[in-house]
């Protein structure tokens, strides 16, 4: 089953690093209350793990109650300490990225931004700006990491969803038409069943014709049924070399197609459209051809032959399509064979 990797929080908890540039300072012993400093750069590292571990695990507590602690004490710490103070509101930016997602956590980037321009106005015009860039840019990156991730999830389980309705819709599909097909019939071979009983004592050549009428129909059914199951697992031959030409085409890849005129059973048609298709992509998935030639030859039993120029394996391996493949064909009486010497060469002789 497909599966989308989160974003790896190890790599945001890193930045705790940050809080390092503080501690320098309180131990180069610049002028600032120790007992007021030390708690106050402990609590913005604790606060930072705490809001970014949430954010990958319960993002509704990281945004309502971790996120606003950690931000609250940054902006004052950075306030009243200023100087290298000014790396925790780096921090509570990374955070604010990864938390906070959509247009709330851009505004709150802002802010962060105007704090640190404000705290580093004494600086000079240029160092000022740099330091409100770098918080910017700091938040900036994993909010938009966050976002595209969000984004692939929803389009993931979109995809998902829509796979899960289409199966639906065509199981609902064929059960109408299966209803469609088997519902009249069967209710006609009731009722002539109903005069062969009816008839037999007295007259056993009408109640022979009357089940002779059964079975005719019966194999008719028959018949019909198989059509519709062919149909709902295969498009048929001609179906499928007409998306041949088409997938070909777009991807580069020039197609000449020999068939001879014969009538394909639905039973043989499905399953030459079905080696057709698994065929054409192995030419386009793994061959790097630039041609592919489709021949399709009635020598007393059916033979396709699907051959690109491309760079074949010497001993091609056969992969989940092929082996199903090579199991249907067999089932059906026929051969499958494939190699990669010159190209790659898929050969299905079936039953005329």
């Amino acid at each position: 089953m497909e599966t989308v990797n989160t974003p790896d929080r190890t790599g945001i908890h890193v930045w705790v690093l940050l809080s390092g540039f503080p501690i320098a300072e309180i131990v180069s012993g610049r002028d600032q209350p120790l007992w007021l400093a030390w708690p106050a750069i402990a609590a913005i590292a604790a606060l930072y793990l705490w809001t970014t571990r949430l954010a990958f695990t319960d993002r509704d507590r990281a945004t309502r109650i971790a996120l606003p602690l950690l931000i609250a004490v940054g902006v004052a710490s950075a306030v009243a300490f200023q100087g290298a103070w000014s790396f925790v509101l780096t921090m509570a930016a990374i955070a604010t990225g990864t938390t906070v997602r959509a247009a709330r956590g851009m505004l709150l980037l802002l802010a962060l931004t105007a704090v640190a321009l404000a705290v580093n106005a004494d600086l000079g015009p240029l160092l000022m700006m740099f330091s409100g860039w770098g918080v910017f840019v700091a938040g900036l990156i994993p909010w938009i990491i966050v976002q595209l991730w969000d984004t692939i999830h929803e389009l993931t389980e979109t995809r998902k969803e829509l796979a899960r309705v289409a199966v639906s819709e065509e199981r609902l599909r064929f059960s109408r038409d299966l209803h469609d097909l088997l519902g009249h019939t069967l209710s006609v071979m009731v009722v002539k069943a109903e005069a062969v009983r009816r008839l037999a004592p007295g007259d056993g050549e009408a109640a022979a014709r009357q089940a002779a009428d059964i079975e005719q129909i019966g194999r008719q059914a028959l018949a019909e049924v198989r059509a519709a199951v062919t149909g709902y697992r295969g498009r048929g031959l001609d179906a499928e070399l007409a998306t041949a030409r088409d997938v070909l085409a777009d991807a580069g890849i020039s197609l000449r197609v020999q068939t001879s005129a014969v009538r394909l059973p639905p039973e043989t048609d499905a399953l030459l459209g079905w080696a057709v298709r698994e065929g054409v992509t192995n030419v386009i998935r793994h061959s790097a051809a630039r041609s592919c030639q489709i021949t399709l030859s009635d020598t007393g039993g059916l033979e396709l032959e699907i051959l690109d120029d491309g760079q074949g394996a010497p001993e091609p391996v056969e992969g989940n399509g092929l082996g199903g493949l090579r199991e249907r064909v067999e089932a059906a009486g026929g051969r499958l064979a494939v190699a990669g010497a010159s190209g790659f060469r898929l050969r299905v002789t079936v039953p005329a």
